[in-house]
Parts: structure tokens; C-alpha cells; sequence
């Protein structure tokens, strides 16, 4: 029989089972970008440049960055595309999200503002209604000349692949680190509030060269780097 001071310690502490576990961090995994170390030159530059992330909001790229002298803007794309008021319909009956609410509420800067765009891997994971609009937009938002790093997925790439929030370490490493559902809420600069993301983001279709070459038909010139991860790096000039 336990005597009444260990009942008292057992209360008190309570049991295994009653002690919530710790929350799971996403493990980030290292991966070298030559995109990045191409970019690089135009980050490392006496003057300022205005920077655009448009990728999952990152810290630790908002203080490397800023730490060059950089202005940095960042803006979750996919977690704004999420956002229920989105959904309509198209006129064959597809559903399919609003891109003129999406632009009237993201992406509200004045024509050449930005020398420097970071989207990551946004456009394998957008819905397809809003990946022209969106660097139609970005396309007049940058100043010429101006820079825009992108990842695509490769044929290899699984239609599990995860979506990954890139966190810039160094010229040339990224951490890579899964996006999973958040119930955070995210405010757009328009002041509009959008809800986190409530479900694993899927990849949503895989663009080949052509494709790509395509998205960036209005770009001045486009530069490719295969890594070996079923990824494809692109660097484009505005």
C-alpha cells in the first residue's frame, strides 16, 4: 500500500497519460540551390533591392536578408488561396477559385517595385485558376531586369511529394521544412484576414520545360538548373 506521501507526489505529478506529448516539429532537411548561389549575385550589391516572398512565411529569410541591407515583403500565396470566399464556378460548370478577388485582396504593389521575387514552389501547388493571373502580376510588379526564383517538380515527383516552407541559410543552402495544416490566420497588406491552411497541400499538376517556358512567355530571359531531388530550378529576368 503506498503511504500517504507518495499518493500525495502521484496526484500532484498525475500519470504518464495525463501529461500531453510534445508537440511534432517538422523535421528540415538541407539542400543545395544553384538557383540561390546564381541569384546571389544580384543579392550581394552595394545598394538596397526590394525582395518579394512570396513562399510560407520564413523568419530566418526575413533576417538573412535584411541583415544585407535588403527590404523584405512577404506574402503566403497558398495560404491566401485556401481562403473559402474564393470558390466559384466556372462557365462550363468547373469549380474553380476567383482570381480577381484573389488579386484585389494579394500581390498590391505599384508597377516595379521589386528587384528580387522568391516563389518557390508556389505554382506546382496552386490551383491552376490562379498560377497566370498571379505572375501576370508579379511580372508587373518587378522592375526590369528584376529576378524571380521558382521551383518546379520533375516527372519523377510523386503526387505525394510535400510541400516544403524554404528557409535560406546561407548563398547557397536551403532548409527545407513540410507545410502541414495551421489554423493560424494570416493578414494579407490589403488587411484582409485569411484562414491557415486546413488540409496538407497537394501537388497539383508537374510543368515541363515548354510549360514553364510558357508561364514566363513575357520574361526577357530564362535560366535552368536540374537538381537532383526531381526538382527543376529556375531563375527568370523580368
Amino acid at each position: 500500500m503506498a503511504s500517504p506521501n507518495q499518493s500525495f507526489w502521484r496526484f500532484f505529478r498525475g500519470s504518464a497519460a495525463d501529461v500531453p506529448a510534445a508537440p511534432v516539429v517538422a523535421q528540415k532537411l538541407a539542400r543545395r540551390s544553384s538557383g540561390l548561389n546564381e541569384l546571389g549575385r544580384n543579392l550581394k550589391c552595394d545598394e538596397p533591392l526590394c525582395v518579394l516572398d512570396i513562399g510560407a512565411t520564413s523568419p530566418s529569410n526575413i533576417s538573412y536578408l535584411t541583415s544585407m541591407g535588403h527590404k523584405v515583403y512577404s506574402e503566403d500565396l497558398l495560404a491566401a488561396s485556401s481562403d473559402p470566399e474564393l470558390k466559384a464556378t466556372s462557365e462550363d460548370g468547373k469549380p474553380i477559385l476567383d482570381s480577381r478577388k484573389f488579386l484585389a485582396d494579394n500581390l498590391i504593389y505599384p508597377n516595379g517595385q521589386f528587384d528580387v521575387v522568391l516563389c518557390w514552389n508556389v505554382a506546382d501547388y496552386m490551383d491552376e485558376s490562379l498560377v497566370k493571373p498571379i505572375f501576370a502580376r508579379l511580372w508587373s510588379v518587378m522592375k526590369p531586369g528584376g529576378k524571380l526564383l521558382a521551383f518546379f517538380h520533375t516527372q519523377d515527383a510523386g503526387p505525394q511529394a510535400p510541400c516544403y516552407r524554404f528557409h535560406i541559410v546561407n548563398a547557397e543552402m536551403l532548409e527545407m521544412q513540410v507545410i502541414g495544416p495551421g489554423k493560424d490566420q494570416r493578414k494579407a497588406p490589403s488587411g484582409t484576414v485569411h484562414p491557415g491552411i486546413s488540409a496538407s497541400l497537394r501537388l497539383q499538376r508537374v510543368f515541363n520545360n515548354r510549360h514553364i517556358e510558357n508561364l514566363f512567355r513575357d520574361f526577357a530571359s530564362i535560366k535552368f538548373f536540374l537538381a537532383r531531388d526531381n526538382v527543376r530550378e529556375v531563375l527568370v529576368a523580368r
